[in-house]
């Protein structure tokens, strides 16, 4: 880590600021309180405060060397207590032998005699102040570069299990439609044929952006009806797939495969229980907060429930929790013969 005080030349800008400002301040307090001429004190703040200018980007070295992690606190103390009394004392009489050897008045070196205590003690003030600056420059710093290698990984794991929740709709589908298949190759080889090109258009159009997080609205029907078409093939008029979609919501960004898991779970759990016909409705509005998608489907109440893994809404719910940080976006419901699964992607 670079010292802070000559980073860039925007820092070593300050620097020389401060520096000035300090200077001029010296230069008045030498002038009006101690009656020094203004041209020695002008020279006095000068070279006393460039000598500890110097000091002060030396210092980082040491400051950084002797951090707290690195040894037990009072060892720390102590050594920071030595460093300022040396720091402090080398300040005080190198600028005392180059203005003694500059400045020959004798009113200004009885004054130079009688200042080097209270010199001292502000070259002791002088090594705190730099020294804790240090300190809170190079554990700021620290924090920040911490922060951010934790966030790029929270991001990485978070990428990572986005792809592995998307990637498991896929197989869940396909061991779905491959059964499908099977069951119609004996009784109607020519739908089996119809569906297995189906299926494969749906999949090549699924992996075309398989490394994508999100979609529009559109992309996402578009997909659902590819899977409706699909099943369509084997349970005929028994499925109906209506859609109610504002323009709003056709433009809208949502995370990839939201759709179609539900779609799937209303038919395992409608069509798969019932004889008569299905209705499936997707319908899609927006607020001032939320792009709100309800699916509902009706059922047989009086169907065997076929009892699954749970994949599909749980697999949504929990993509929805990693992508928006909520664990309120996906609810759902039975009322009488009508199932219904609402889901609510925050408007950015």
């Amino acid at each position: 880590m670079k010292n802070p005080l000559i980073e860039n030349n925007t820092n070593i800008f300050a620097l020389l600021t401060v520096w000035a400002i300090i200077v001029f301040n010296h230069t008045l307090v030498l002038n009006f309180l101690f009656n020094v001429r203004i041209e020695n004190s002008l020279l006095d703040a000068a070279i006393y405060n460039f000598l500890f200018l110097l000091l002060s980007v030396s210092l980082w070295y040491p400051s950084i060397y002797l951090s707290i992690e690195k040894s037990k606190m009072w060892k720390t103390l102590l050594n920071h207590l030595a460093g300022g009394i040396f720091t402090s004392v080398i300040w005080v009489y190198t600028g005392y032998f180059i203005l003694s050897n500059t400045i020959k008045t004798d009113a200004y070196l009885s004054f130079l005699d009688k200042s080097l205590v209270w010199r001292f003690n502000i070259g002791i003030i002088y090594y705190v102040i730099i020294v804790v600056f240090y300190y809170f420059t190079y554990y700021y710093k620290s924090y920040k570069e911490k922060s951010l290698v934790e966030n790029e990984l929270k991001s990485l794991v978070k990428d990572a299990e986005l792809k592995t929740l998307k990637y498991q709709i896929n197989p869940h589908f396909v061991f779905n439609s491959l059964n499908s298949i099977n069951s119609l190759t004996l009784s109607d080889p020519a739908k089996a044929r119809e569906m297995t090109i189906k299926l494969s258009s749906f999949l090549r159009k699924t992996l075309s952006y398989n490394e994508t997080q999100v979609a529009s609205m559109l992309e996402e029907i578009e997909n659902v009806k590819l899977y409706m078409d699909i099943e369509k093939i084997r349970f005929e008029e028994n499925i109906e797939f209506v859609t109610e979609i504002s323009e709003q919501c056709l433009k809208m960004k949502v995370p990839i495969m939201i759709l179609q898991p539900i779609v799937e779970n209303a038919i395992k759990h409608g069509v798969y229980e019932s004889t008569e016909k299905i209705t499936i409705k997707l319908t899609c509005r927006r607020d001032d907060r939320y792009v709100i998608i309800t699916m509902q489907n009706n059922f047989d109440p009086q169907g065997v429930s076929r009892k699954g893994e749970g994949i599909g809404l749980q697999n949504i719910k929990h993509r929805l929790s990693i992508i928006y940080g909520q664990d309120n976006l996906l609810t759902f419901n039975k009322l009488e013969n009508i199932f219904t699964v609402n889901i609510y992607i925050p408007v950015q």
